[in-house]
């Protein structure tokens, strides 16, 4: 496939990225339109996120863990460098199965650290060098250009894969988060038997943001090596 269509398009783009830019546009809307759905169902045990986070660290026996509260609508992180679970508004003291799902899952983050899960330490071990990077590539490839120098096209080409390794990494990590929620739900009994597909459905609907990711990055990074490795071969 000529990497310029008619009209200068570029090809490569239209066929490989904006399919993927689609599906991540799809995902994001997904995971709002679920968590909005199933913030509307309140659970019958009465239990907020910050207690199903609780209950998730107490069953793998996790402590000194903090569970603070954050502004902000789908902000809920866990902080490794305070050892925080920061929950949003709609979700702390929400006692609503999609915010149960929610904080179990963040929980599964504080969790991961806990036990030393192996993905999540690489992917704090990469993070600066995913930042340098995502920051780095798209300025090397087109200093590469003018200047007519396949060393920093290759070198750009490489800091943006560093960018698409991070997301090759947290996919994995973001999984298992979800496994480890679901799995000290049913355990623990923190949801009934018919609302636990719901907080399910909640962290499936998350996850596809991550694939999508993945996706997009992926697909740049193919169209990258396209662009430059075909015009490698007409030079």
């Amino acid at each position: 496939m000529p990497y310029f269509g008619y009209y200068g398009i570029d090809m490569y783009y239209i066929v490989l990225v904006v399919p993927c830019i689609i599906l991540a546009f799809w995902a994001q809307s997904k995971v709002k339109s679920t968590f909005n759905q199933y913030s509307q169902v309140l659970n019958r045990r009465g239990m907020s996120g910050a207690q199903a986070a609780e209950a998730v660290l107490r069953a793998n026996g996790v402590t000194g863990v903090r569970i603070e509260r954050v502004s902000g609508r789908l902000t809920d992180h866990f902080d490794p460098r305070s050892n925080v679970i920061r929950l949003s508004d709609a979700v702390y003291d929400s006692t609503s199965v999609a915010s149960v799902g929610v904080a179990a899952h963040e929980a599964g983050h504080a969790v991961q650290y806990a036990v030393r899960y192996f993905p999540i330490r690489l992917r704090s071990a990469i993070i600066p060098l995913t930042q340098f990077g995502s920051m780095a590539a798209f300025p090397l490839i087109l200093l590469g250009l003018v200047f007519n120098s396949e060393m920093f096209i290759n070198v750009g080409i490489l800091a943006f894969a560093l960018s698409t390794v991070f997301q090759l990494v947290t996919l994995p990590v973001e999984l298992d988060a979800s496994r480890r929620a679901l799995a000290a739900i049913r355990e623990r009994n923190l949801l009934y038997e018919d609302e636990y597909p719901m907080a399910k459905k909640t962290l499936t609907a998350a996850a596809m943001t991550y694939v999508a990711a993945l996706a997009v990055s992926l697909a740049q990074l193919l169209r990258l090596l396209l662009i430059f490795g075909g015009r490698r071969r007409d030079d």
